[in-house]
């Protein structure tokens, strides 16, 4: 069946950025949801806690992995067909989870669900970049695109547990069923086609090693939470790493086309908000995993109450999201993802009270400081680093910032589970908090340093280009 013309205009805009957003939501809300599902699931298809970490890490490993060609792969066909496929098949492979008869299935299905997301985010991305080209209105969409994605992000735990107690675990994947049927209905008539480059190559050996690196990491750190980090298997796990990893680095290094452009990490702005990208996900997407089995095995509270717990944290989110292009206009880009930052390092430090049975009243500030830190942050780093590259490879950019960032979720969930296994969780999550602390602070110096230092120097340099031709305007007088 051939596409109908695309339709144009402001409510086409906006359509075309409900279906974008449809398609980062989904892909986020599948990062958090399952998080107070792990002990549901374990009850009902077996496993334990190490081998449960592998439905989280499944997702995310292939969603990091692959994220940059598939913005790659866009950049080559066509940013919304490619779209149209991976919610297509992002859908189908939430259904196979639900239907999931027992753990290997799950695990396999999730990293399904992990390629699907991966070809959503950078397409996404792209195709919103493509319908509002100037900077101030992709700057004000890329907000909502952010602020839904975040909201969703920090939604999941509260959306499912209630699914789970209404109807069971196998729902929280059922619910993507039909957004995937309204997003494609949407993106099919609304979304206009990118322009294809079919002289873009794919490059498959850096993709191998991408993700045997990232699985080999993942693994040696699940592994060494219940095993032990001296065990010759997971110190092997380390060392397939490190060889994988130089392999990857080496290939790209070599490459006529490579997946992740090297030269790219040249520019300070885009290397800083790859680099800020990274140390976030790994701090916040840890703790949402551990502070999930905190409230269900610690203090012994159900999926329902636990998804209820994070519901400040999902208010926090939203109205610092949709605040922070204006918040970021007035003081730029750099100072605003800093105080984003310290925000959420101040939120860590102030839960490091946190102990077993500890009442709900002593962690809901705490939680609600770390979402609203989280919101703020967010759009402004996805807009620098897309502002920091020219917009035909936006699609690149995109998934390299997407690549760190899913990167961070698979270290920070591998690590963090892996240090509760170790400590125990009480002492594991104490411990989560302080490096997660360590990591925003180092975020906000990077900002601070890196973003804002780099748009000092991009104003001073617009103020003498700007003068310099107001002296060549009096000199023709």
């Amino acid at each position: 069946m051939k596409a109908p013309a695309a339709r144009t205009g402001g409510r086409a805009k906006w359509l075309t950025l409900a279906a974008m957003s449809l398609g980062y939501g989904v892909v986020q809300l599948d990062v958090t949801i399952v998080n107070v599902a792990i002990a549901s699931i374990g009850q009902s298809i077996g496993g334990g806690v190490a081998a449960l970490q592998w439905v989280v890490s499944a997702y995310t490993i292939a969603f990091a992995a692959l994220i940059l060609t598939a913005g790659a792969l866009g950049d080559r066909i066509g940013a919304k067909r490619l779209f149209m496929a991976g919610f297509a098949l992002f859908t189908l492979a939430s259904l196979a989870c639900a239907l999931a008869p027992g753990l290997g299935i799950l695990i396999a299905a999730r990293a399904v669900q992990g390629l699907a997301a991966a070809i959503l985010v950078p397409n996404s991305l792209a195709l919103l970049n493509h319908a509002y080209p100037g900077d101030k209105e992709r700057a004000h969409a890329v907000g909502i695109w952010a602020a839904g994605a975040s909201l969703a992000l920090t939604a999941g735990p509260l959306v499912g547990g209630g699914l789970i107690a209404v109807a069971g675990w196998r729902s929280i994947f059922l619910v993507n069923v039909p957004l995937g049927v309204a997003a494609l209905w949407l993106t099919w008539h609304y979304a206009q086609e990118t322009e294809g480059s079919p002289e873009r190559k794919l490059d498959l050996p850096g993709q191998t090693t991408a993700i045997l690196a990232l699985g080999c990491l993942a693994g040696a750190m699940i592994e060494g939470g219940k095993r032990g980090f001296t065990d010759g298997y997971v110190l092997a796990g380390f060392v397939a790493f490190a060889i994988t990893a130089a392999a990857f680095l080496w290939i790209e290094r070599k490459a006529d086309q490579p997946m992740l452009p090297l030269a790219l990490f040249r520019q300070s702005r885009f290397s800083t908000s790859a680099l800020i990208g990274l140390l976030i996900n790994i701090a916040f997407y840890g703790l949402i995993f551990l502070i999930s089995l905190y409230l269900q095995q610690a203090n012994g509270w159900s999926p329902l109450w636990t998804g209820l717990a994070f519901a400040p944290m999902t208010a926090a989110v939203f109205v610092p999201n949709l605040l922070a292009a204006h918040i970021a206009n007035r003081i730029g880009s750099g100072i605003t993802i800093a105080i984003g930052a310290l925000v959420g390092a101040a939120s860590c430090f102030a839960l490091l009270r946190i102990d077993q049975g500890t009442g709900y009243g002593a962690m809901v500030i705490q939680f609600i400081a770390l979402g609203a830190g989280l919101g703020l942050l967010v759009p402004p780093l996805t807009s620098t680093l897309l502002g920091s590259v020219e917009k035909s490879r936006s699609g690149v950019a995109s998934g390299v910032l997407n690549a760190m960032r899913q990167t961070g979720s698979v270290i920070g969930v591998a690590l963090y589970g892996a240090l509760a296994g170790s400590l125990g969780l009480i002492a594991g999550l104490k411990m989560s908090l302080v490096i997660s602390a360590g990591l925003l602070a180092v975020s906000a110096a990077a900002a601070t340093i890196g973003v804002s230092a780099t748009q000092r120097e991009l104003r001073s340099g617009a103020r003498r280009l700007k003068s310099g031709h107001h002296g060549l305007a009096a000199r023709s007088k």
